[in-house]
Formats: structure tokens, sequence, C-alpha cells
């Protein structure tokens, strides 16, 4: 043991191939300190991937419908299921960190309810150092925001809703 060469596996071609198990551990551990869900590198010949499968589970909508008096089972039964919010939201262009104020202390660039216009800020996503205006494809009101300040977000992951 101690070698850190660890099985052998097959390439592109069919020659045997080492695998650097204390490699792939560091690129593993990088995808849970970054949050990312694929990481690749390549060394000459040689290319290692590393991916995790991640089930999304989607936040609840930051605004909540009133709640209707109470109906017999049946009626209930009968009601229609509740609306995807995603559906019709705007999604990331890119992965980062999404930002609902300008900087730390000061008011959101918008909230549920609030009437936009066509271009107007509605949050930044960082990504790599630089800090990218997402705007508003059309005018409307804000329904719902799907993600919290400082929220690491995926290429096309839903993040506002505009109605």
């Amino acid at each position: 043991m101690g070698n850190e060469i660890g099985e052998m596996a097959a390439d592109n071609n069919g020659a045997p191939m080492a695998i650097d198990r204390a490699l792939v551990r560091e690129l593993a551990d990088m995808l849970t300190e970054t949050g990312l869900t694929e990481i690749e590198v390549e060394d000459g010949t040689r290319k290692i991937r590393v991916a995790r499968n991640v089930s999304v589970v989607q936040a609840a909508p930051a605004y909540a419908p009133p709640a209707a008096a109470a109906a017999p089972a049946s009626a209930a039964a009968a009601a229609p299921a509740p609306v995807d919010m995603a559906a019709g939201a705007l999604r990331s262009p890119m992965v980062g960190t999404a930002y609902l104020y300008p900087e730390p202390g000061a008011a959101a660039f918008v909230s549920v309810g609030q009437a936009v216009k066509e271009g107007e800020t509605l949050l930044i996503i960082e990504a790599m150092k630089v800090m990218n205006t997402i705007t508003a494809p059309k005018s409307g009101t804000i329904k719902a925001i799907l993600v919290e300040n400082a929220q690491p977000v995926e290429f096309d992951q839903p993040l506002v809703v505009i109605a």
C-alpha cells in the first residue's frame, strides 16, 4: 500500500492507465468545497473527470398565496396541482454566486410584489470575481424570488419569476 497510484483502468484506446487515487480524492474534495457538480483536468494524454449526481430540491417560492378556508376532503382532492413557479422564471445565464443587494447593508434590488421595467437590475451574479448584472427581460411584477442572497447558482437555475 502507501502507493498513490491505485487501480489500473483502460484509456479510450484500451491501453492500461494508472489511476492516481489521491488526485481523484482531491478533485472530489474540490467539488464539495466549491459546490460544483463536475470537474475535469487534463495532463498531456491523461484526462480525469470527476462528477457527482446532485438531486435538486426546489425551495418553496418566496411568497405564499393566502390560505383557503377549510374545504371538504372531496373538494381538496379535486383541487388542481400548485403552479410551478420556476416554469416561467428568469434563469441563470451562468454558474456563480447570486447577490440580491448591491452591497452589504443596502436595500435589495427588487422585492416580491414590486413592479419592474425591462432592463431594470434584478440581482448580480458573481462569476470568477466579475460582477454580472442580471436585468429584467420584460416589464412586469416580481411574483417570486427563488434564490437567497449569496447563494451559489448553477447555469439555467430559476432565479426570479416576473409576470
